[in-house]
């Protein structure tokens, strides 16, 4: 199986949530052609790895952010200007059913 074109996303922006907001959680915007590079649609679970850690978030299309670049949202340990890749989320790995475990 070959490997999948995955380059990397540089960082633009940050917003962070208060508690009361209404919009709120890890989220991670890149536009249409960043998006369709690496196969993910908007909603869709990924792991965005930074430099310290990975974590999950929902992937949202927004045409206004640059090419190469992305927009992330409530992700603890990223900031401005870092270097990130998305993995998709293999939700096509069947389940395991406790009771035949």
């Amino acid at each position: 199986m070959g490997e999948l074109y995955n380059p990397p996303l540089q960082i633009v922006g940050f917003i962070a949530t208060r508690r009361g907001d209404a919009d709120r959680g890890p989220e991670i915007r890149l536009n249409a052609f960043e998006a369709h590079t690496r196969m993910v649609h908007d909603g869709e679970l990924v792991w965005v790895y930074g430099p310290r850690r990975h974590d999950l978030a929902v992937v949202r299309v927004d045409d206004k952010i640059p090419r190469g670049g992305a927009i992330a949202r409530d992700i603890v340990g990223l900031a401005p200007s870092e270097v990130v890749r998305l993995v998709r989320v293999n939700t096509e790995r069947p389940l395991i059913n406790p009771s035949n475990a």
